[in-house]
């Protein structure tokens, strides 16, 4: 049976795991499911029509399936928060519905959320992602898996970060990030990820290469994004890692409004030295 402190306030029409765990002067609103050893501390509140798998931690103050902040949006609307399993979402965090009818929020398995994060309606992020302190996702965009995301930054609305980006401090993106880049300051990719690539254990030293290899064919040869393309399509040898950053840039060259952002261009190499990275990163 769930444990439920007495200062807590639970609808009727939620659905708990037997071991879920809701601490004192939580609200949990109607329409709510919530997985098995799932704990939420205290103060936490889950408004209407979220979903909450197993294993997930929720912090002090954290608010989820508010309503959007979005002039547009009825609240009569029904929409969903969905978060996966193992998820650590701390003090402070909030994250609101969709703005679509039917639609969801979603986030991924393995996430962490560090304090006063926000997640904005109909945004979608993968699996182990990590949300540092002050993070702010704007509605609709979508973050890749393993991306670590900045401290007091933000994404833009309707903007794709790829897989295993890492955003450093302060750094904000209003254009599309392709996959296994660091990016600092405004919208400017400065190099691969390559320690994020090294503990990637299912990446091979070939897989590295062929990734190495896309980087350079976008940002290093003077290629517009289009004729990138064409050389990357020419490497008909390469593996599923580097093919996803490919097509990557084909989604983006494809996107229409209001997801026709454009990628990130390349920050000069003096300017990253200036920045404190090193120039053989990349």
């Amino acid at each position: 049976m769930a444990k439920i402190h007495p200062t807590a306030i639970v609808d009727s029409n939620v659905v708990l795991a037997d071991d879920v765990e809701i601490g004192p002067y939580c609200v949990v609103e109607s329409d709510v499911e919530i997985g098995a050893g799932t704990l939420l501390r205290s103060h936490v509140v889950v408004r209407p029509h979220v979903r909450i798998g197993q294993g997930n931690v929720i912090e002090n103050f954290a608010v989820l399936g508010g309503t959007p902040q979005d002039y547009k949006f009825s609240p009569d609307t029904v929409s969903y928060v969905h978060i996966g399993d193992r998820n650590m979402l701390r003090e402070g965090v909030t994250v609101h519905r969709a703005s679509t009818p039917g639609g969801a929020t979603t986030i991924g398995d393995g996430c962490m959320f560090m304090q006063n994060s926000h997640l904005g309606h109909d945004a979608t992020v993968g699996d182990g992602v990590i949300a540092v302190g002050g993070t702010v996702l704007a509605g609709h965009c979508r973050i890749g898996d393993g991306v670590i995301l900045p401290a007091n930054g933000g994404v833009h609305q309707f903007v794709w970060i790829g897989e295993k980006v890492m955003l450093q401090g302060l750094a904000s993106a209003t254009m599309h990030v392709p996959p296994y880049v660091i990016c600092a300051g405004n919208n400017n990719v400065i190099s691969l990820n390559s320690i994020g690539l090294r503990r990637t254990e299912a990446f091979t030293d070939e897989d590295r290469r062929q990734i190495k290899e896309a980087f350079s064919m976008l940002y290093r040869r003077g290629l517009t994004p289009a004729r990138a393309l064409e050389a990357m399509d020419a490497c008909t040898d390469w593996g599923a890692p580097a093919g996803r950053f490919r097509e990557f840039v084909r989604e983006v060259r494809d996107a229409t409004k209001p997801y026709a952002r454009g990628l990130c261009p390349r920050l000069g190499r003096l300017a990253g030295r200036l920045a404190g990275r090193r120039s053989s990163a990349d």
